[in-house]
């Protein structure tokens, strides 16, 4: 049985307005993963997601370089604790 577990991470770069939000959506739920994905005012775009450990390592490599249309300068990753808290992905 894989580990579950839980990410957050801090997308900086040219991330806002290239759809940057949606095209984490499609791979958050092709991965079978549930959580969220926001805006922040500073510019940068923010994930929280749970699931399993691999399948959320998937997704930070992906946001590495996002959808063709971004310019990622940095993804800050922090690891937290599996708690259960989303049904799906949304984007906020």
């Amino acid at each position: 049985m894989s580990e579950k577990a839980r990410i957050s991470m801090i997308i900086k770069g040219q991330v806002q307005g290239v759809f940057f939000r949606y095209e984490t959506k499609k791979e958050a739920e092709r991965l079978g993963l549930t959580g969220l994905v926001k805006n922040n005012n500073d510019g940068n775009v923010e994930i929280l997601a749970e699931g399993d450990k691999n399948k959320l390592e998937e997704l930070a490599k992906w946001c590495k370089s996002g959808p063709d249309s971004a310019q990622v300068e940095n993804v800050e990753i922090k690891w937290q604790e599996y708690n259960g808290r989303f049904e799906g992905f949304e984007i906020s």
